[in-house]
This record gives C-alpha cells, structure tokens and sequence, in this order.
C-alpha cells in the first residue's frame, strides 16, 4: 500500500505570494508530481495549515487544486487554519460528535486516525479531554495496527522557537495514548516545516518540509525567534506493509541528471571512482 504525506501548503488566495513565492503554484506542482510519479498512491493527507490565513479565497483556492487529484484527500487542519472557513468549502471532511476535525480510515495494513490539534487563535497545540475520550474510544475499538496524523508534534523536536508551541498538554495525550502504544505503528506530523524523524516513547514519527517554505534548523537560537528559509518542499512517499512502515522523502521540484550506477557512460564505475580517490577528489 502506498500514500502521499503531504503538510503545510499555507495556501494564500488571488495568487498572492508568501514569503516570495505562490503556495498555490507550490502545491501544484507537488500534485503534478504526485499524478505523475505516484499515480498509484490510495489517498494524501496533509497534516495541516492548510492555508496561511484561513481566508475564504484561500480555502477556494486550495480546493480548486486539490480537484486535480484523483484520489481521495484528508485533510487534518492547524494552527493556521480557521475551521468554519474550512468547513465552507469543505463539507464533507472529517469531523467528530463535537465538531472536531477528526476522524479514521481503516485500510488493509492499519486503521489511521487524524487528530484536530488546534486552539482558535493561537500557535500552540492542544489535545483537550473531549478530544482525549473520541481517540480512547478508536483506540479500544479496534485491536490492530494504528497510524496517527496530526499537526502539532506532542514532543520538541530541538528547535527553541518551534518547540515553545508544541502540543501543550503532550503528557495527558501520552496518557490517552500509552496503553495502546505498542500497536501504534508511526506519528506522522506537521508544523515545523522540517525533514525530521525519530522515535518518542517508543513510538516512531516523521514530520516532512513543507510546500511552500520552511523553518531553519536553527537549534543553538536561545532567542526562540522562529527562522524561515526556502529549502526545497518535499512530501513523504509512505509504503505501508503488514510489518514495516517506510517512507522516502521525495523533493519533488529537483531535477538532478540521473544515470545508471552500474554502467556509466563512459567506463567501469570501480575504475572511475578508484582514479578520483587516487587524484584526491574523493574523500
């Protein structure tokens, strides 16, 4: 099984830039990408701010580009997005009996579950009790493999600024979490805008870049001033088998000449690589 993790497109709307660039023409062509080169994916999520304002012509926007894709989308929301707006213009997405954007997808190999980590009108995260009680009640009625999305990260990953809106309440998560660890698979997340993966209690996790812009690994700043930079977006490539999970993080926008390893052009590799070590051009 495959599928797209895709996060923090921040959509802005009437073409308008951030930070320089069109997220809108960002998201486009990872979706160009992902039609192209992984065609057979089941579904994409993206974990998250989804737009940068959580404007009406943002979510418009969005909603105009994701119709290019043919199949199905889940959207988990952020600390960016405003949830009615988002509700507008879609729907049909995910939500639980308190309004809350959650929701599951059972699949072949484990049973996803999509978390609403937000606060209105803050940065931080947070799982409150009501939240807490709809995951206990996933989590027990199910006994397999489970895979969670969500957008803020319930740990720090080492980067002041970013870490000082975490999920907030990450123990009382942990609490609600921990005794169904063991068949938890992997945490996807968002939010830091970072190729960043590890293991928290046990638990595996990846977050990916984001489309459009990113946040430095800036782990010396005792400013916790949160710095931006443009380093290639990238998605994450997610193979899903009954007893792995991997995933490739995929920057989709470079294009670097490819040739075979095993037969240059030109001559044998071994001799090729044996000349540079011996003329100093490899370490």
């Amino acid at each position: 099984m495959k599928f797209i993790h895709l996060t923090d497109t921040h959509i802005v709307g009437n073409s308008r830039l951030l930070y320089g660039i069109n997220p809108a023409q960002r998201l486009r062509e990872a979706i160009t990408s992902i039609k192209t080169e992984n065609a057979d994916a089941d579904f994409v999520v993206i974990t998250g701010d989804l737009t940068h304002w959580g404007d009406d012509a943002a979510y418009k926007a969005l909603a105009k580009e994701l119709e290019r894709l043919a199949v199905s989308v889940i959207l988990v929301v952020g600390n960016h997005d405003d949830t009615p707006a988002f509700r507008t213009f879609f729907p049909d997405a995910m939500r639980d009996e308190h309004g809350f954007v959650q929701g599951s997808l059972q699949t072949d190999f484990a049973k996803c579950l999509f978390l609403d980590t937000t606060i209105p009108r803050t940065d931080q995260g947070m799982y409150c009790e009501k939240r807490q009680a709809w995951l206990k009640d996933e989590l027990e009625r199910y006994n397999g493999p489970i895979l969670l999305f969500m957008h803020h990260p319930p740990f720090s990953v080492g980067i002041p600024g970013m870490d000082e809106i975490m999920l907030e309440d990450s123990n009382a998560f942990y609490d609600a979490i921990k005794s169904h660890a063991g068949r938890i698979r992997h945490l996807f997340f968002g939010h830091v805008h970072r190729p960043i993966f590890g293991n928290w209690r046990g638990i595996s996790f990846s977050c990916m870049r984001g489309t459009n812009h990113q946040v430095a690994c800036d782990t010396l700043n005792s400013t916790k001033n949160i710095l931006g930079n443009l380093e290639e977006p990238a998605y994450g490539i997610v193979l899903l088998e009954e007893d792995q999970v991997t995933i490739h993080m995929h920057e989709y926008r470079k294009r670097s000449p490819e040739f075979r390893l095993d037969a240059p052009e030109g001559g044998d590799a071994r001799s090729y690589m044996f000349g540079m070590r011996h003329e100093g051009g490899i370490d």
